[in-house]
């Protein structure tokens, strides 16, 4: 198992302290270290994905509004 050192400031860690007094704190830690580890995953994929979208959206050709008023009332009818 490995050892971290953080330094928080003196409020987090007195909240954290009372919060789970008698608690493994241990465990808490990890745990909150691994949703932000799962967190950030997940940003980075929506980060890619939103690239992926716009990268696309570039190699799309422009739509001109008669053509997309068109399609919604052929789509309506």
């Amino acid at each position: 198992m490995a050892t971290v050192n953080f330094s928080v400031p003196e409020e987090v860690f007195d909240a954290f302290n009372d919060m789970f007094r008698g608690k493994n704190k241990s465990a808490i830690i990890s745990d909150l270290m691994m949703r932000a580890v799962k967190e950030e995953k997940t940003r980075r994929k929506r980060v890619q994905a939103i690239d992926a979208l716009l990268a696309l959206r570039e190699s799309i050709p422009p739509i001109n509004t008669q053509k997309i008023w068109a399609a919604r009332r052929e789509v309506r009818s």
